[in-house]
């Protein structure tokens, strides 16, 4: 808790690290690039106060507070926050139902929705939840803006052409526009015509001026020469000079603050959005490290001081803040000058901002409405997943035909029900190597090893994801009934929660019910100390971590039965498997089945009652009949070597008056040869409960290498070693 409170203290404190750092050898630096953003700031200020439905001198009041606090605030030394086309147009969209654009009702409500919204941000800021700007796809915001954009020069038609064109669907507007024609006030439409050409051409021109600045000087000055403002060419309303006044705002009114929920919500969320992803573009050539909770409490502290001071809702601009990189701007002191320069501009130049036509000023916003249109970026989307087409698609026309809040909200939702949905069914993979035995790759359309899968889990195992994946790991081992023992390669795994555990668990008893095992390889140091916590290593054992280089020669050599390999599989899926001899046993004798008897039905006899007959005056004779290469790697010591596919082609001449014990690795061949043994009239015969595996582990005594002629009687002689209990 205490660390808690001393991140949010730290927080909050920016402006003093901001300060307090500053070099004057960066000042002029600053300034004049503040400048220059500043004048880009005034025009598009006053055009978005319209776009908003506010007065033009709340855009500028906006603008000098959200441009001050948004930059002490933030994290960002080029991000410009202020008044935008999106934050200004949404805005307008939920505040419509409520007042009419322009009354006093309309202002007191846009200046409470930027204290809500602000107050949202700064909260997921203090609480660090800037991470979960990373779920909201970036095919939202293409959408959205898309659709703003088409909004907003939609929107503007009413200025250019000086019509009463209502508030309609965009679809009603059009109509309505094309209805009224007629109508069309041609001085008003050439204005807004002569801004848009200018600010296309200015840039051909010279790039270092601000094209939209310059454009509206020289209509301006033009309309007022020709004297059109005579001619019907409506312009702005008187500006009041003066800093910006408190706003009363309703605080305790329950009722608007209700009306106002969603809106402020979505208002939060596409502008913490839009500033995240400015701010983060612009790092890219900067190379500075963006801090998204520091930038969620600069977005939130411009806003509720914008909502106070007069202004509306503000967020992020690109164009500016890709200015002030341009400019040269070497810290965040840069959004500050450009702020006290609009405050500096509202003193001196208010009588001059009446002779702005609006029609210039719907133009403007007509060439910025457009340039929100990111097309290429909508083309490799709509080439791209096709989950993001559908996204970008539907936030695209939720926005053109429902009310924006809730454009942004259902745009969010699938981007968050996209990413559940992805992260709770993750790929789960059966593999095998490739053709050189170097790479996993897919098993599909592969024969599969009998014994062995191997399986990759791509994803987390949280309980959201467990269910998925324990029902495609069952459906793999349904698909090949035999196979025993898994290989889970874990290293997608980044986190495995209890409902993974679980799982696992599970997973661990049914492969052991019939008769397997489970081992995993590349388990990460964060879920192994889950599993280690909650019991499950003990459970499965550390000797079932295994190396992922190892893992399947110590898996071929140990635990897989090489009677299986040898006999019945001709698929050599591992490259463990390719040196093995391929041999076939011939049919059993007539009356008795292929298949492997029953394990009650042959008798057995365990290790250590064997290593007692061994001592008797009478020890049994003892058949091994594994492969000559594995007799040589360890056996028991006196055992006759017959490996099962030649005593199934030709049975040896074996005493019938001596007890005869038949050992193979595990037990499965023994049983095989012991069907045989007795078919042909062999009744005291055995076989050896669990094989050589059960006998090593044990800690009998082992022989190796080829057999000595007089083995049996050396161990005779020096006797065996006693058995572990």
């Amino acid at each position: 808790m205490l660390s808690y409170m001393r991140s949010a203290l730290d927080l909050l404190a920016r402006p003093v690290h901001v300060l307090r750092g500053y070099s004057s050898a960066t000042l002029r630096v600053d300034l004049l690039a503040g400048i220059t953003v500043g004048t880009v700031l005034i025009p598009q200020a006053l055009a978005f106060s319209l776009l908003a439905g506010m007065p033009p001198i709340t855009g500028l009041y906006a603008a000098i507070v959200a441009a001050i606090v948004g930059a002490l605030w933030g994290s960002s030394s080029h991000l410009h926050s202020g008044p935008t086309n999106t934050a200004s147009i949404l805005t307008l969209s939920v505040l419509l139902p409520i007042a009419q654009p322009g009354t006093s009702e309309f202002i007191v409500a846009a200046g409470m929705i930027a204290v809500m919204a602000g107050l949202i941000r700064l909260a997921m800021g203090l609480a660090r939840l800037g991470v979960l700007i990373n779920f909201v796809s970036d095919s939202v915001a293409v959408g959205f803006t898309a659709g703003a954009g088409v909004l907003i020069m939609v929107n503007q038609l009413a200025g250019l052409l000086r019509l009463n064109l209502g508030s309609g669907s965009p679809l009603e507007t059009v109509g309505a526009a094309i209805e009224r024609w007629n109508a069309v006030h041609l001085p008003s439409l050439a204005i807004g015509i002569a801004t848009i050409v200018l600010i296309v051409l200015v840039p051909y021109i010279t790039r270092k001026l601000p094209s939209i600045l310059i454009a509206i000087a020289v209509v301006s000055l033009a309309a007022w020469g020709l004297d059109l403002q005579d001619q019907g060419v409506r312009m702005l309303d008187a500006v009041p000079v003066g800093l910006p006044p408190i706003n009363q705002l309703p605080i305790f009114d329950l009722e608007l603050i209700g009306h106002l929920a969603n809106g402020a919500l979505a208002l939060a969320i596409i502008g913490l959005v839009e500033a995240v992803a400015i701010s983060r573009a612009i790092s890219g050539y900067t190379q500075q490290r963006i801090d998204s909770n520091q930038e969620f409490v600069g977005q939130g502290m411009a806003n509720i001081l914008s909502g106070i001071f007069s202004g509306y809702p503000t967020s992020g601009s690109f164009n500016r803040s890709a200015l002030s990189y341009r400019s040269g701007a070497q810290t965040a002191m840069t959004a500050v000058f450009s702020g006290l320069f609009v405050l500096l501009a509202a003193f001196f130049l208010g009588s001059l901002l009446t002779h702005l036509p609006q029609a210039a000023l719907a133009g403007a916003l007509v060439v910025t409405a457009y340039s929100m249109i990111d097309r290429r970026t909508i083309v490799r989307i709509w080439r791209s997943a096709r989950g993001d087409m559908v996204i970008m698609s539907v936030t695209l026309l939720a926005t053109l035909l429902l009310p924006l809040q809730f454009a942004v909200l259902i745009g969010v939702l699938m981007s968050l029900g996209r990413y559940l949905m992805r992260t709770s069914t993750p790929r789960v993979e059966q593999v095998l190597p490739d053709p050189a035995y170097q790479h996993w790759t897919s098993a599909a359309g592969r024969l599969p090893c009998p014994q062995l899968v191997v399986i990759d889990i791509l994803g987390d195992l949280y309980f959201g994801a467990v269910n998925h994946v324990e029902e495609r790991i069952l459906a793999i081992l349904a698909r090949q009934p035999n196979q025993r023992y898994m290989l889970l390669r874990m290293q997608n795994v980044q986190h495995c929660d209890i409902s993974g555990i679980i799982m696992l668990e599970q997973l661990l008893h049914t492969l052991r019910a019939k008769g397997g095992d489970l081992f995993l390889v590349r388990v990460r140091t964060q879920v192994h100390e889950r599993m280690q916590s909650s019991g499950l290593i003990d459970l499965l054992g550390d000797n079932h971590l295994l190396d992922d280089d190892a893992a399947i020669g110590h898996l071929f050599h140990h635990v897989l039965d090489p009677a299986i390999c040898i006999y019945e599989c001709d698929r050599r899926a591992f490259k463990e498997c390719q040196n093995l001899p391929k041999r076939h046993l011939p049919e059993l004798p007539k009356g008795l089945s292929s298949a492997i008897p029953a394990e009650d039905s042959i008798p057995t006899i365990m290790p250590q009652v064997l290593w007692e007959r061994l001592h008797s005056t009478r020890p049994p004779l003892i058949i091994d009949v594994r492969e000559p290469r594995e007799f040589r790697q360890g056996r028991i010591p006196g055992a006759r070597s017959e490996p099962l596919a030649d005593l199934a082609a030709q049975l040896p001449e074996l005493p019938k008056d001596r007890p005869i014990v038949l050992i193979c690795r595990s037990g499965r061949r023994s049983l095989r040869a012991a069907a045989l043994l007795m078919a042909a009239g062999y009744h005291n015969v055995s076989i050896v409960a669990g094989g050589m595996l059960d006998w090593e582990a044990r800690n009998l005594l082992n022989a190796v290498g080829d057999q000595h002629p007089d083995e049996a009687a050396i161990i005779g002689a020096h006797g065996l070693a006693e058995p572990r209990q």
